[in-house]
């Protein structure tokens, strides 16, 4: 049966430090090496026919294992990689206008960060992404990234995009999420569900 899983990829130091990430290429810490090879044992059992990463260097080095492991080649694709987060790049939460913050938290789409990208177009492009890879033949594991898949969520659940921030306050490192499709939508089987040891 078909099923997406969904992976964002695993920790960095922009992470620890709460620092917005999302053109930047920034590559995993010790930690997230460690929840790439939980990723890499559990993709090993799940039967995965394809892995398929944002070609971003954090998301790429949680995927490679994940994609030996299962015995596939690794795919990349361009509409995965995380939203541009604009003047926030770069910058932990309070370092930032608190005008601008305070308005990108009231509705993260209409006021979506100075400089970044719509999350619209963001949405737009990650679940055409996501419904070409539903036409596959059998399952396959999406390594992305904390913001985009939300937004994809939103898209493929009925969600609206401005409650992203709300309704999915995080995409855990070190967890995946499994969407089956149905005809005329998607279903949400789990949400973070941790790898295991």
């Amino acid at each position: 049966m078909m099923t997406i899983f969904l992976s964002r990829h695993g920790r960095t130091d922009w992470s620890v430090r709460g620092l917005y990430t999302g053109v930047t290429d920034v590559e995993l810490d010790e930690t997230g090496h460690e929840q790439a090879a939980r990723l890499a044992r559990w993709a090993g059992t799940a039967g995965l026919t394809a892995v398929v990463s944002s070609p971003m260097i954090r998301a790429v080095q949680t995927a490679t294992g994940a994609a030996e492991a299962a015995g596939v080649p690794l795919r990349t694709d361009a509409r995965l990689r995380e939203l541009d987060f604009g003047v926030a790049e770069g910058l932990p939460r309070g370092e930032i206008d608190p005008d601008v913050m305070a308005a990108f938290e009231a509705d993260p789409v209409a006021n979506f960060l100075p400089g970044g990208e719509d999350p619209i177009r963001a949405a737009e492009r990650v679940t055409a992404c996501l419904g070409e890879l539903a036409a596959e033949a059998g399952p396959v594991l999406v390594v992305a990234h904390n913001t985009i898949l939300r937004l994809a969520l939103c898209g493929l659940l009925g969600i609206p995009l401005a409650d992203y921030r709300r309704r999915l306050p995080l995409v855990e490192h070190d967890a995946v999420t499994e969407l089956r499709p149905y005809p005329g939508g998607m279903a949400l089987r789990r949400f973070n569900a941790p790898l295991g040891p």
